[in-house]
């Protein structure tokens, strides 16, 4: 922990705990000015902002990571009273605030005066505003006799988690695409606070978005370990945690590869790389009993160390997976049919991504690197010295050859990873166990983990016993949805199934 040179933020590493008392509260102006100042360069960006009850009152704490330099500032203000809360809003001047400020107006009633976008985010059970109803949602609407709206959600013809996609239409032309979630919120987030066991909140952890069992699970691990002080100087163990995030990010990649091509009808390419997911997911089963990882990443240690059994065994799925996936992408990639249908649809810009505070897949398939393994690694992500893969023109193209890119690359990191892994003598070592778990009093930790989607973040703050006082989690869904429906203006509505496939995105993740 560095106390920056003006004195107006502390600066922490990821993964590292910090005392509360020392994050610096500032009056709110100066809180404002000296965000705004730091998110005026692309290099920074907020990871979380939120505000819990505090002594009659609320506290609001913002992280800001610095891509430069692998630093998270952080600060804080306090509002005290009972009255209602005004704040100038943050997201006038810095529009990737907008959703986390949203997302404080919704749970405490908190008025962000100015902001851009002042609607609910999810209708949380435990809203502040109790009369708000999820069908009083306000929608934008343009008075025309010339257009027409298109609904679609939140009952879907397929097996999808509910959510309210409407299209405001020139004809077949779409003008402006509103997505409404927040149709089964969880309380996640509550549920933390309320179940007290290390196996509790890790299977919690792994139900948050059931295709990041192990980006999410990897999250409150490490999270846990920092606020617990465990012992996790294990390279093994690091050596296996990044080796299933990249294993499930090829599972998800090959996923969505498989899905695209049902979009246009390309059933070899469909047929072919879903079939290549199977062994990559079943594999998963040989390893820790369930195919999506769960169970596998526990804070401490794991029940299931990657033995030389199975490593034989990964090793032989990545050769028979990559034969067969070179041959079928590059027939894919050279079709004309294929690539005329994804290019240069649902593109949207690299401005766009840095002002909605895109993360993940959907802002490096416009150029913009927002990539934790890169700008802030854990694990044994300080090691490979990752390189993220990158696009440029943010179209649907964009994000079918990013997915493309990065199984590759995985199967790389993979691949050196278990080389690595024969010259490290240590055992990755046994959960922590319940008696062990103590947590540091009055402390405040956040974990970043880059997701297959992007960046994962974990914060959580205990009480003067070490209690959990507030757990807060974000998903890459949480900024990504909102590029989704930039992609559709002005292409006909034809276009939003290819284009909802290229992002892939959460509904449960988003709405905790």
């Amino acid at each position: 922990m560095v106390l920056t040179t003006d004195k107006k933020s502390i600066s922490i590493h990821n993964t590292e705990a910090v005392s509360i008392a020392e994050i610096p509260v500032l009056a709110y102006a100066d809180f404002k000015a000296q965000v705004l100042t730091w998110l005026h360069f692309e290099k920074c960006h907020c990871v979380a902002y939120f505000a819990y009850p505090f002594a009659g009152g609320l506290k609001f704490i913002a992280a800001i990571a610095d891509d430069s330099n692998a630093q998270v500032y952080l600060l804080s203000h306090e509002q005290m009273g009972t009255q209602a809360i005004e704040l100038d809003a943050l997201s006038a001047s810095a529009m990737p605030m907008h959703i986390y400020e949203r997302e404080i107006a919704e749970n405490y009633g908190v008025v962000f005066n100015n902001h851009p976008w002042p609607k609910p985010v999810r209708f949380a059970f435990n809203r502040f505003n109790q009369e708000m109803q999820v069908n009083d949602y306000p929608f934008y609407k343009i008075e025309s006799d010339q257009l027409h709206e298109v609904g679609v959600g939140p009952i879907h013809a397929g097996v999808i988690e509910p959510g309210h996609f409407r299209f405001l239409c020139n004809g077949e032309t779409v003008l402006h695409l509103e997505i409404q979630l927040g149709w089964q919120h969880r309380g996640v987030e509550q549920l933390y606070l309320d179940k007290k066991t290390l196996l509790q909140r890790a299977i919690l952890s792994e139900n948050i978005a059931g295709d990041t069992a192990v980006g999410h699970a990897t999250a409150s691990a490490l999270l846990t370990e920092s606020l617990t002080g465990a012992n996790t100087q294990n390279t093994m163990l690091d050596i296996e945690r990044t080796i299933a995030l990249e294993w499930e990010r090829i599972a998800m990649g090959i996923f969505d590869l498989s899905n695209l091509n049902v979009g246009i009808a390309y059933q070899l390419a469909n047929s072919v790389f879903g079939a290549l997911r199977t062994p990559v997911i079943n594999f998963f089963q040989s390893w820790c009993g369930n195919r999506f990882g769960k169970s596998l990443i526990r804070p401490g240690g794991t029940h299931y160390p990657l033995t030389d059994e199975l490593v034989a065994k990964m090793v032989a799925i990545m050769d028979d997976f990559e034969t067969r996936f070179d041959a079928m992408a590059e027939k894919t990639f050279h079709l004309p049919s294929v690539l005329n249908r994804f290019d240069g649809i649902g593109k949207v810009t690299k401005k766009q991504m840095t002002l909605i505070g895109a993360v993940g897949q959907a802002a490096k398939a416009a150029g913009l690197i927002r990539d934790t393994r890169y700008t802030h690694p854990v694990m044994a992500y300080e090691t490979l010295k990752v390189l993220p893969e990158m696009q440029n023109s943010g179209d649907v193209l964009a994000r079918f050859t990013l997915r493309r890119l990065e199984i590759k690359q995985s199967i790389r990191m993979i691949r050196h990873l278990l080389d690595m892994r024969q010259y490290v003598d240590q055992e990755s070592g046994s959960p922590l166990k319940q008696s062990e778990y103590s947590m540091k009093p009055n402390a405040f930790s956040l974990a970043l983990v880059e997701g297959w989607r992007g960046e994962i973040c974990h914060c959580a703050i205990t009480d003067e016993n070490g209690n959990l006082q507030h757990y807060k989690v974000k998903d890459p869904s949480f900024h990504n949805w909102l590029a989704l429906a930039l992609s559709l203006r002005n292409l006909e509505i034809s276009d939003f199934p290819i284009n909802n496939k290229s992002y892939n995105l959460s509904y449960c993740g988003f709405d905790l």
